[in-house]
C-alpha cells in the first residue's frame, strides 16, 4: 500500500498518530499495545526519511519521535483535550447528580443540557476554582 502525502501533511500525520498512540498507549505502562507503537514509529520514520530528522530519532530498535518533537508543545494539545473531556464528563455528572429526582433522559432533557452548559461554562473560566468538597479537612 502507498500513500501520497506533502511534506505538511506527513508533518500533521506525525501529530495525529502520536496523540493517538499517547491516548492508547500512555495509561498502560508496560503493558503497552505494540502495533500502535510500529505505527507511530513507521511513520516518523518516514518523516525522517523525508529529510525532517528534527522530528525523528532512528535508533537501533526503531524510529521514536524526537525530545524536542515531544518537548515542542504537543503535550499542551493533549492536555487541553484532557481538560475538555474532564470539565465535559464532571458538568455532566453534576448536572445528573443535580437532577436525581427528574427524568433526565426524557422529559427533562433540556434542564439537563442546560445545567450542563451552565457547569462547563463556569468550568470554562475558572477551572476547579471555585469547586469546594464538603466533608473533607484541608487544613
Amino acid at each position: 500500500m502507498e500513500i501520497s502525502l506533502t511534506k505538511t501533511q506527513l508533518r500533521l500525520l506525525c501529530d495525529l498518530v502520536y496523540v493517538g498512540n499517547w491516548v492508547i498507549n500512555a495509561p498502560r505502562g508496560d503493558a503497552r499495545i505494540t502495533p500502535y507503537d510500529e505505527v507511530e514509529s513507521k511513520v516518523f520514520f518516514a518523516a525522517a526519511k523525508e529529510g525532517m530528522t528534527e522530528l525523528a530519532d532512528v535508533t537501533s530498535y526503531g524510529t521514536i519521535p524526537s525530545q524536542p518533537y515531544v518537548d515542542g508543545g504537543i503535550h499542551e494539545v493533549i492536555m487541553d483535550y484532557e481538560d475538555s473531556m474532564f470539565f465535559s464528563i464532571l458538568s455532566e455528572e453534576l448536572a445528573r447528580r443535580d437532577l436525581r429526582d427528574k427524568d433526565v433522559d426524557g422529559a427533562d432533557r433540556e434542564e439537563l443540557d442546560d445545567l450542563i452548559r451552565e457547569y462547563y461554562t463556569e468550568f470554562s473560566a475558572n477551572g476547579i476554582d471555585n469547586v469546594e468538597i464538603k466533608g473533607i479537612d484541608t487544613k
